[in-house]
């Protein structure tokens, strides 16, 4: 739900808002509003006309009933492809994407909604700057990759559609990320062709399904996950944009890989060759027991077994070559049909929610002010996006090269791990792997004052290391360099 407007209510339309919290054992929600200012009251009606209070209760039995299953987990045995060592693939694949790029059937969508807290930054996660020598933000890399692959579509056609980007925001950076990209011109992309959307928020219970006042006048609320992307594709109206454009296929992917390639030709590719509604791209597990989640089978379904939720023997099993079978790490890449978003997880969101136990910050009636509990007080109801692929009737595994398309950006710089400083390094390194792979030579840095050792290529110059020739072939190329 985005954030609601503050208007002004009738007697009726206050009679009508209360009727339905009553009826559905929620009244508690007006406890205090005979005691609110008139601004108060009509900003915590607002609030409240925004929820759909008839569903707290459906989507909290359904969330009870969750637990843990003592279904058999197993290694995922549907197709999986391994582009990084069949080039037979890859161009098979990269043909069928590109083909599906220039029929307009092919969407990016990026989940953005978190803001730069563990980086030290105060905004949207995608304004962060990782340090590049440009200076390029995580929005700006995936922007401009998105043109630079509806230009190299457009090479071999002159009727190639633009590539939509929807981009998933939240009530906290919805419009800084909006102001962002009107002030950058859309890094060259169409106006027409970003849409921005929120991802959705819903109320904060008690453990008895009350709903959770955070001030007199304010309910408590908190996003609803990042499976929150398919009620609020619906709603926002970005579903049905999806729908009038004629797209058929849509890659979803989250705004902390550095190295993302969104709408990548090559992924959507495999996926059709597979005949497949939904698929994962996936980079396989640095070791036995790296904190990422793996995909698998339950009961025989597929889905993606948390790194916590599976025990040391599994996570360690091998096949005969000596081979994890438990390695396809989950890195948040994923690929939908618009048919199954539409015939299959829309008609069975509500069965998704899971209950997350949590410390709310609630109002006091004793101390007549808004208390954070030392303990957890109440639950959220949130659901994960990897929640439906259990539905999936066909689904495809593309495993890739780590180096080449995964470097989070999720802790602090000077840290060891998923840092700016080591997203900055893989970058580097990927270009200079291009640059050789183009003929061109990578010498030493070009002076001995000369700090930097970042090397970069624009998206604008290459999505994924095509078209360099021209430039670097029989070059000495001396680090850094930008191109």
């Amino acid at each position: 739900m985005s954030a609601p407007s503050t208007k002004s209510f009738t007697d009726d339309e206050i009679a009508e808002v209360r009727g339905r919290y009553e009826k559905h054992g929620q009244s508690q929600v007006f406890d205090y509003y005979e005691t609110l200012s008139a601004s108060e009251q009509q900003s915590l009606l607002s609030q409240l006309s925004s929820i759909k209070v008839e569903s707290i209760s459906d989507l909290l039995a359904s969330a009870q009933d969750q637990h843990s299953s003592d279904e058999t987990i197993s290694a995922f045995t549907g197709p999986v492809g391994r582009a990084t060592t069949d080039s037979a693939l890859v161009t098979k694949c990269q043909s069928l994407g590109m083909q599906a790029i220039r029929e307009g059937k092919v969407a990016a969508l990026v989940l953005a909604g978190g803001q730069g807290t563990r980086l030290g930054f105060d905004g949207p996660k995608g304004l962060y700057d990782i340090g590049l020598p440009s200076g390029r933000t995580l929005f700006q890399l995936m922007a401009e990759r998105i043109l630079k692959l509806t230009q190299l579509a457009s090479d071999q056609t002159t009727s190639t559609k633009p590539i939509p980007f929807y981009i998933m925001t939240s009530p906290l950076n919805h419009q800084p990320t909006k102001d962002y990209f009107e002030t950058s011109k859309y890094f060259g992309l169409s106006k027409h062709d970003v849409f921005f959307f929120q991802q959705g928020m819903l109320p904060c219970l008690t453990t008895d399904g009350k709903i959770i006042l955070e001030a007199k006048h304010k309910v408590a609320m908190a996003p609803d996950g990042n499976g929150g992307i398919y009620p609020s594709l619906q709603s926002s109206g970005a579903l049905q944009d999806m729908k009038n454009r004629g797209i058929a296929y849509l890659h979803v992917f989250s705004i902390d890989n550095a190295l993302v390639k969104p709408a990548d030709p090559v992924f959507v590719g495999y996926c059709l060759e597979q005949h497949a509604d939904c698929g994962n791209k996936s980079v396989w597990k640095s070791h036995a027991h790296e904190k990422v989640g793996v995909v698998a089978t339950k009961g025989g379904r597929p889905c993606i077994v948390e790194y916590s939720e599976i025990s040391k023997e599994l996570a360690e099993a091998t096949d005969d070559q000596g081979i994890l079978l438990f390695g396809a790490g989950n890195i948040c890449n994923h690929f939908y049909t618009l048919d199954f978003i539409y015939d299959t997880i829309l008609p069975n969101m509500g069965n998704l929610y899971h209950i997350a136990h949590k410390k709310i910050p609630y109002y006091d009636e004793t101390q007549q002010t808004t208390v954070t509990p030392s303990s957890n007080n109440g639950i959220k109801l949130e659901t994960f996006i990897f929640d439906v692929f259990p539905w999936s009737s066909r689904f495809a595994v593309l495993e890739v090269n780590r180096d080449e398309e995964f470097a989070p950006v999720k802790n602090k710089s000077g840290s060891t791990s998923d840092s700016p400083d080591t997203a900055r390094e893989m970058i580097s390194a990927l270009c200079q792997s291009w640059v050789k792979a183009a003929g061109g030579k990578v010498v030493a840095k070009s002076t001995e004052t000369e700090t930097s050792s970042i090397c970069e290529i624009a998206p604008s110059t290459s999505y994924a290391g095509e078209g360099l020739e021209e430039l670097v072939k029989d070059k000495e190329m001396k680090v850094p360099f930008r191109l």
